[in-house]
């Protein structure tokens, strides 16, 4: 039987993927940061790239091999337009992806926004003991992730067992 655990905060970095968000008007990445503190985890950074695979890549890469970084969560760039790049940008740093994320996601976000969910990338996997994760632009999809998913993933509380775990080395 395993043991029962103390909460551990984690440190949670927020990107936002936009070629029209600024810090002023960035709802989704706010929403993502005031919902991981509230649950008491640590906002380790926040930042706004524009839609390009490379400038993606450049700041999850680095956040990636800061050890002091538990969790990476992307918002937008999720769908199927031309400039839509984030899952192609950050797939290839996975170790191990976690296809039962986007599908789970994908559930969730029926009871929102309908049939339209198929339009949605939204995927999570590890990449150097970090946990890295998409989820698409809005604001109400930031929500469905992290109340329907990221909440208990990132708690080491969570059981039978949680992907907090894993980025703490558990």
């Amino acid at each position: 039987m395993t043991e029962p655990r103390e909460f551990t905060p984690l440190s949670v970095a927020v990107l936002t993927v936009s070629d029209t968000r600024t810090v002023a008007d960035d709802r989704s990445g706010q929403t993502l940061r005031e919902l991981a503190a509230a649950d008491g985890h640590r906002i380790a950074d926040h930042r706004i790239v524009t839609d390009d695979r490379y400038a993606i890549r450049a700041v999850v890469s680095a956040w990636i091999a800061d050890p002091g970084v538990h969790a990476v969560i992307c918002t937008g760039g999720t769908g199927f337009s031309q400039r839509d790049v984030t899952p192609e940008a950050i797939e290839v740093l996975f170790d191990r992806t976690i296809p039962g994320f986007g599908e789970r996601f994908r559930q969730l976000s029926h009871a929102s926004v309908g049939s339209s969910t198929l339009q949605s990338r939204a995927l999570a996997g590890i990449a150097n003991r970090t946990l890295v994760v998409a989820l698409p632009g809005s604001t109400g999809a930031c929500r469905d992730g992290w109340s329907g998913l990221l909440s208990e993933q990132l708690d080491v509380t969570h059981r039978p067992c949680n992907l907090a775990e894993l980025a703490l080395g558990l």
